[in-house]
């Protein structure tokens, strides 16, 4: 299982920026990006791209409403070129309270809406041309730009319908707040049926979790309680909480000290993720120190889970 980090700091350019080249020098795998507030990620993994030479980008995610499909493959295929091929496009529906409170756009059928949306991105992206006649959208258009091979798309798939599609349709899905027991017993079986089906290889599955290394687990999970208490009401999160069987977001972070979060760590990939992508989070005052002590138990495992 590949280790990587979620880039979840300052909101300035060149501290993104920074972390991609702290990241590369640390060893990581891949850097993810989350896209909702702040800085523009696409146009950050870009800049970044110029800064590093090995590792991997990842947008975790960028939601689909607010940029046409064709707009998406341009931005796409500028920054595999600008990265020279290092770029993983996540995509995401994101949330009605998200989508229709702070947008002020429909969210009806959003199934129906990514199916469209892969229908006319995919075929951009491979080809450089679409012609699509949908139910949401109607495009032909076409996107030039050279790149030394497509960006794969995965898509945050949760439900059984979205893990159907993104088996079939896509390289896999990145989850968030899902336990190893919902990854086993849930999102496995379905996303691995959906691309042996479509005779696909086998998908990824990036796992994102909460993460902290601790001699003080409890205080740890209070403070995860506290930071990460919204995901426990979106109902996509909620499903899998149930699914998994524990309260909120922090009895699914992953805390304690070096061996007990290494066993965690290795639960999540037993459970069949291909990727274990680490959002650190400070436990204590000394937030520099504790992320560091995270940090450096991460770096350790870079190869050995």
């Amino acid at each position: 299982m590949k280790i990587s980090t979620f880039y979840g700091g300052s909101p300035d350019v060149e501290s993104h920026v920074q972390a991609a080249v702290d990241a590369e020098t640390d060893g990581f795998d891949t850097i993810w990006y989350g896209q909702v507030f702040g800085a523009e990620v696409l146009t950050v993994i870009a800049l970044a791209g110029q800064r590093t030479s090995r590792i991997q980008f990842g947008t975790s995610v960028v939601p689909t409403y607010v940029r046409h499909p064709t707009i998406m493959a341009q931005q796409a295929l500028t920054v595999q070129a600008a990265t020279g091929g290092r770029f993983t496009l996540g995509l995401g529906l994101s949330h009605a309270p998200v989508v229709q409170g702070m947008w002020g756009l429909s969210y009806e059928r959003p199934a129906v809406h990514m199916r469209e949306y892969l229908n006319v991105l995919q075929p951009l992206l491979t080809d450089g041309m679409v012609s699509f006649s949908g139910e949401m959208f109607r495009v032909n258009a076409q996107a030039s730009v050279p790149t030394p091979e497509p960006p794969q798309v995965m898509i945050a798939a949760l439900a059984p319908v979205m893990l159907k599609m993104a088996g079939e349709r896509t390289g896999g899905t990145i989850t968030w707040m899902v336990g190893p027991k919902t990854l086993e017993s849930h999102i496995l079986p379905r996303l691995t049926k959906a691309a042996a089906g479509a005779g696909r290889p086998q998908p990824r599955v990036a796992s994102s979790l909460p993460v902290a290394v601790t001699d003080d687990p409890d205080t740890a999970r209070q403070r995860a309680a506290n930071l990460f208490a919204v995901y426990g009401a979106l109902p996509n999160y909620r499903r899998m909480l149930d699914i998994e069987g524990v309260d909120g977001p922090k009895d699914l972070a992953i805390v304690g000290n070096e061996a007990q979060v290494e066993q965690q760590i290795r639960d999540v990939a037993s459970a069949g993720a291909t990727e274990f992508v680490a959002n650190g989070f400070p436990t204590d005052d000394d937030a520099k120190a504790s992320l560091a002590r995270t940090n450096a138990l991460l770096k350790s495992l870079i190869g050995k889970v």
